[in-house]
């Protein structure tokens, strides 16, 4: 029984790219695993997702770019005000401006640079670098 599937796809993603494979299969797979892994996307460290099972419980294919130092989920979720957002940089991230903060604010799922400029705080999720 998983306990935290997003940590689990998280620390399959850093064993997967040191062991220099392209794919990843991803079960099972919510709305948060996919929001996580479009934002890293975006940002260039991760490949496309397919679903290749809809639904609950689904499943899908991430193909992996060999971009991603460390991933990480955050445990306990720290609330995060929209001032505090350094302080969780320098604890989670090797350099300013350098990776990215995932957080859950009352917006949605979002980086920490897009929290910042629309001023609101959340619960500190992940991290990416």
């Amino acid at each position: 029984m998983l306990n935290d599937p997003l940590a689990n796809v998280m620390s399959a993603i850093i064993s997967y790219e040191k062991t220099g494979k392209r794919e990843l299969l991803i079960n099972p797979i919510n709305k948060v695993i996919r929001r996580v892994l479009a934002i890293m996307q975006e940002h260039g460290y991760v490949g496309e997702l397919e679903e290749l099972s809809a639904g609950r419980g689904g499943f899908g294919k991430l193909h992996l770019l060999n971009h991603v130092n460390k991933c990480g989920v955050v445990k306990p979720r720290f609330s995060i005000k929209s001032d505090e957002f350094q302080k969780f940089e320098k604890r989670y991230l090797p350099a300013a401006g350098v990776g990215l903060l995932i957080i859950s604010t009352p917006e949605g799922i979002m980086t920490h640079e897009i929290a910042r400029e629309k001023g609101i705080g959340g619960r500190l999720i992940a991290y990416c670098y």
